[in-house]
């Protein structure tokens, strides 16, 4: 039997230890009897192409891809519950990110200034932040600029680098990157955080039969617990898992359309 595709992508800021959680949970989807079992963890270029692979058997995604582009095409497997500033059980918050220099303002005094954003599929980059926005926006408007950078680490240095004045970074990866690449976040602070959405959901593919879904909770669930993966459990601040029904993330949807109601659909 050829090995299922395995991956966490959003734990970019720390790869051995996602390796070393990745040697512990295949330990305990083996005891569930789960066979094709990858020896190493993939580290995807192409997401929405990994998410959709057949022979998916684990990977990480957003709450919006989940509720929009991957809607009826996948899983929901669970999610894990986080111990990091902003972070409660499953729910998470985005950190607003600026500069040292910008530390004493608040969110509408970023009015005509500039925004870095990962991508306009992201529930922690964009689509919070836009919900956060859209009551003070103008006719349909509030930052002078917006700069898509592709991921969460180039809205960072976009943010350093002067090249824009706020982004919206899942409160976990900003945490992971303060400890992992703090070089990344020098001169930066959080000056705020949006409202909580539910956290990175755990997806497998839709053809995988429930007898196997059910392994992957069981294993998820007995990981929390094991004393090898105690180490990578605290280095990826993971502190819990649960299998939430699929309509919590609802959220994210509900987030979009109250600013789209608003007048605000894009952020400007």
């Amino acid at each position: 039997m050829s090995a299922r595709q395995v991956a966490l992508p959003m734990y970019l800021s720390a790869p051995g230890a996602v390796q070393d959680l990745w040697t512990s949970l295949r330990q305990a989807w083996g005891a569930q009897g789960l066979q094709g079992l990858p020896q190493a963890v993939l580290w995807p270029q192409d997401l929405h192409a990994h998410w959709l692979a057949q022979d998916l058997l684990l990977s990480q995604t957003c709450g919006y891809p989940l509720t929009h582009g991957l809607q009826g095409k996948v899983q929901l497997v669970g999610g894990f519950h986080y111990a990091a500033p902003g972070c409660e059980g499953m729910a998470c918050r985005s950190a607003l990110i600026a500069r040292d220099e910008h530390a004493h303002l608040k969110l509408e005094d970023f009015r005509e200034r500039r925004v870095a954003f990962n991508s306009v599929d992201s529930q922690s980059g964009y689509n919070a932040l836009r919900a956060l926005v859209a009551p003070l926006a103008r006719h349909g408007r509030f930052f002078s600029q917006t700069l898509a950078t592709g991921g969460h680490r180039l809205s960072v240095d976009a943010v350093r680098e002067g090249r824009a004045d706020l982004a919206a970074i899942d409160c976990v990866t900003w945490a992971l990157l303060q400890k992992y690449a703090p070089q990344a976040t020098q001169g930066l602070q959080a000056i705020g955080f949006s409202a909580p959405y539910p956290g990175l959901p755990l997806i497998t593919a839709l053809r995988t039969p429930p007898d196997q879904l059910q392994a992957l909770r069981a294993g998820l669930q007995s990981l929390m617990t094991m004393p090898a993966a105690a180490s990578a459990l605290a280095q990826l601040r993971i502190s819990g898992f649960e299998t939430p029904d699929l309509a919590v993330y609802q959220r994210c949807i509900d987030m979009e359309r109250s600013a789209i109601n608003s007048g605000y659909q894009h952020l400007a």
